[in-house]
């Protein structure tokens, strides 16, 4: 494990020893993930006044005669919200307790719980993505609907929320309900709680080792090759692309023959406009910076609270690798063309959206 490459996303090379550590290391609770296990689904029996019955399993076609039972009879399915709906979603979450307390539920080897980041993690960031930001998602149909796909997208905000509106908009925009496996930075899984919470949510440290394991087993996998550079640099310095590191996310899809699928975000770059950054404070806490804005931290834990900016996720056309050569991976040339590549369709497709947006807010 401790000879595993490390991407070079960014030039933060400090954490060394921290990144072996925490390399691949799964939350605690649950089973691994193994083979799915054949479920008998019970024969649906025809309501009276029904002429058939549906075939084991057909879930669609039992919904169909149950609706035409109950007009046969005069009758109207009964509506959402009422008595019997609220039984099924408490008996529904009691299960779920049941399950986290039993520790009858699976985590893959990377520690994600597709079970809790679906009913709990999402549910609640969703107002956030939603109410908050109101994110507008254009070009989702450019992640493919099987496959493994690399997400390359711009990184800005000084707080990684960007990170996390990615992950729901793949997640709930998708017509194939993908989901995005984002690769973090080592210091994400140095934190208490948000180590576990990240691994839960799929997240997994930028490894290259990871990253081409994850897009071989056929997953969208999410990159910010701005790193720490991205999300820490000034407000006047707002969407202008970072250095993308040395093009590791390139060699990584390379390998894996996954799509590289250019990702651009507008709108979290003014969350937080970094005015300033107190370098002696940000060493003496371990951090890559510590961020002076209007707000923070003048107004304590209330200039914590992000500017309710609007948001526009744009993917662009994926670029495609299975057709290079498997030795295309160890080349420098073609490695830095293709990063250049990525960056500059991603710089283009900021500049244009920041055009078209009518303000920060609105």
């Amino acid at each position: 494990m401790a000879d595993a490459k490390v991407i070079p996303f960014d030039d933060d090379r400090s954490r060394g020893s921290a990144q072996r550590s925490v390399r691949r290391r799964p939350a605690g609770g649950g089973r691994r993930k193994t083979e799915p296990v054949a479920v008998r689904e019970m024969p649906v029996s025809p309501l009276p006044g029904q002429q058939g019955q549906p075939q084991d399993g057909d879930v669609r076609g039992a919904v169909r005669n149950a609706r035409a039972g109950f007009q046969e009879q005069g009758q109207e399915p009964e509506p959402a919200g009422t008595g019997a709906s609220w039984d099924r979603r408490i008996a529904g979450g009691l299960a779920f307790l049941r399950r986290r307390v039993t520790g009858d539920y699976e985590v893959d080897e990377f520690g994600y719980d597709k079970e809790l980041t679906e009913q709990v993690l999402m549910s609640m960031v969703r107002p956030l993505y939603e109410k908050y930001f109101r994110v507008e998602v254009k070009g989702i149909e450019n992640i493919p609907s099987d496959g493994g796909a690399l997400v390359v997208a711009n990184h800005s905000g000084t707080l990684p929320l960007d990170g996390l509106m990615l992950q729901v908009a793949v997640h709930d925009n998708h017509p194939a309900d993908r989901h995005l496996r984002l690769l973090a930075a080592d210091l994400v899984f140095m934190l208490p709680v948000v180590n576990e919470l990240a691994r839960k949510a799929g997240h997994t440290l930028a490894c290259a080792e990871d990253a081409e394991r994850l897009l071989q087993r056929g997953e969208v996998v999410g990159v910010m090759p701005e790193g720490f550079k991205g999300i820490g640099k000034p407000f006047s310095e707002r969407y202008k692309l970072q250095r993308f590191g040395r093009g590791g996310f390139v060699s990584t899809a390379l390998r894996a023959g996954a799509p590289i699928v250019p990702c651009s975000i507008v709108g979290a770059e003014e969350i937080y406009p970094m005015i300033g950054n107190a370098k002696t404070l940000a060493r003496l806490l371990g951090f890559p910076y510590f961020p002076i804005t209007p707000t923070f931290p003048w107004l304590g834990p209330l200039g914590a609270v992000p500017l309710p900016t609007k948001w526009t996720i744009q993917f662009g056309e994926p670029i495609p690798t299975d057709g290079y050569p498997p030795e295309a991976a160890e080349d420098p040339m073609l490695m830095f063309n293709l990063t250049d590549q990525v960056r500059e369709q991603i710089q283009h497709t900021l500049y244009k959206l920041l055009v078209q947006r009518r303000s920060v807010f609105f």
